[in-house]
Formats: structure tokens, sequence, C-alpha cells
């Protein structure tokens, strides 16, 4: 399967604009055969949105402003980030998946940062659950941005046999490496390479770019394989579109090196968050 990764600068508030960004890196994609494109945390509405939270979300199982979104997913699967209205106003910083002109799946952001910077937990509703689901490539859990330093999250995913996690980041770069790039990037690379290993899975994280409000977004999009293996790495800062070939055999032959899934015993984690739920109750 051939997949992509847009890492691009939403403009802040304008959906109808974001949206027709989106078409074109669509279309660009069909016209490189691609099977799945993915986009950024919230990439149809920009990140520091503050008040403009109300203004741009949308039930995307009811608004017909995404009808074309779902009409392109006949031809190629999509993932873009919104903000999703659920009851009437709550909203949430929220993940969906197209196919075949359907939705497959929508994740509500679990872990809001809420410090230094950070202000989603005055603006955002709580996610509740991570959770995998099919797809024509394999089972698929979606993940957004620090959901994903939170490692017992994909560990529901591996729990739940996923053969990609998919990451939409709207990640800041901070602090400068001694090698090229940001410090705060080796942080999530290192989780890409942790977790893709340990859970025999293919790990596709898209992060933004651009300036909002002074904080610069990082980009460094990224994947890897089942082996723990960097695939692909996107540029700091700047724009790309990024595109590859996967070959998801390797999912088979990591598994039987690693036995990672077939040794999980998901009942005695339960089990033993349960007690430690209960012990700290007492």
């Amino acid at each position: 399967m051939k997949v992509v990764l847009v890492q691009f600068s939403p403009h802040l508030g304008l959906l109808d604009k974001n949206l027709d960004l989106h078409y074109q890196f669509i279309d660009r994609a069909l016209e490189e055969k691609a099977d799945l494109i993915i986009f950024p945390e919230l990439s149809l509405t920009g990140y520091t949105l503050k008040d403009l939270i109300s203004e741009v979300a949308l039930n995307p199982r009811k608004n017909n402003q995404l009808n074309r979104l779902k009409s392109y997913s006949h031809k190629i699967d999509i993932v873009v980030g919104i903000v999703e209205e659920g009851n009437p106003g709550l909203f949430y910083n929220s993940a969906v998946y197209y196919s075949k002109g359907e939705i497959l799946a929508i994740h509500r952001k679990v872990f809001l940062p809420t410090f230094g910077l950070f202000e989603e937990g005055k603006f955002f509703a709580t996610g509740r659950n991570f959770k995998t689901f099919p797809t024509p490539f394999g089972q698929v859990g979606l993940l957004i941005c620090r959901d994903f330093l939170h490692y017992g999250a994909s560990y529901c995913l591996l729990a739940g046999k996923a053969d990609l996690i998919i990451i939409l980041s709207a990640a800041p770069g901070r602090g400068m490496s001694e090698n090229s790039g940001f410090t705060s990037s080796e942080m999530w690379e290192l989780m890409g390479a942790a977790i893709s290993r340990f859970s025999t899975a293919f790990v596709l994280y898209c992060n933004r770019v651009g300036f909002e409000d002074g904080v610069v977004f990082a980009g460094g999009s990224f994947i890897y394989d089942p082996w723990g293996k960097c695939l692909l790495r996107g540029p700091d800062i700047e724009p790309a579109f990024l595109s590859l070939e996967l070959e998801l055999e390797d999912l088979r032959r990591a598994r039987k090196t690693w036995s990672f899934l077939r040794d999980d015993k998901p009942e005695i984690i339960l089990n033993s968050l349960q007690n430690l739920l209960a012990k700290n109750e007492d």
C-alpha cells in the first residue's frame, strides 16, 4: 500500500479554505496512486483556536460540508483532524477515518495538555476510549498527539491487534538538539521506534508545520516499520508531501520474529489495573 503524510500549515479558523487545501493534496495523492492520505491534528481548523472552537466545530456524521471528503474516500482512505461537536456545545479534538464513502472511526483525544503554552483542557472535552477498527489494510488505531506519549494508549492498540498506528499531531518544536532539529522531536522519534517494534506494527506520525500565536510547529513526520526501523522522516519546520510504499507482508515477518502480540495477556493487565485502582481508593 502507498501512504501519504501531508506536513502542512492550516489556516487558523478558516474551515472552507482548509478544505480546499485538503482537496488539492488528495488530488495529488490520487495522481501518485496512493491508498491512504493522513493529515495532521486539527488539519481542518488550525490549532490555537481558543474561542473560535464553537465557530468551526461540526458533526462529521451529519455535516454536509464534509460530503466531498466522503466522496473522495471511494478512491483513497483519508484521515483528517477536526473540531467535533458531540452533544450540543460539547467539543472534541478528533481524528476521522474515511473509507469507501463512510466514516470507519472517530477518535477523540484523551490526553489534553493544559500546562505551559497548552490550553486544550480549557476548551475541549476528554475522549474516553482507545480502540482499533478494520480497514482495507488491516486493523488500525488512531491517536492524537499527546496520546502517543502515554504508552498505555499504544498498549490498548496492541491489545486490539493494530497493524497500523496512526498519530495526528500538532507538536511544537522546543530546544535545539546536538544533532539537527529540535530536542522535542527526538522524544517523538524514540516513541516511534519503541512502539512500532514492541507492537510489531507500522507507526505513521503526521505532524504539522507553521506558526500560530507565537508557536512554531516542528514537522518531522515519520513512518516506522514493525521492526522499529525508521523508513521515512520529514523535514523540520518546512511543509512536505511525503509518500512511501509499505510492504504489509512485513507485519507477518516481524510477528514471526517477535512474539509480543502472540504472547499478550490483556486480561492480566486489566486485572492488575483494577487491583491498583482499588488499592488507590483505600
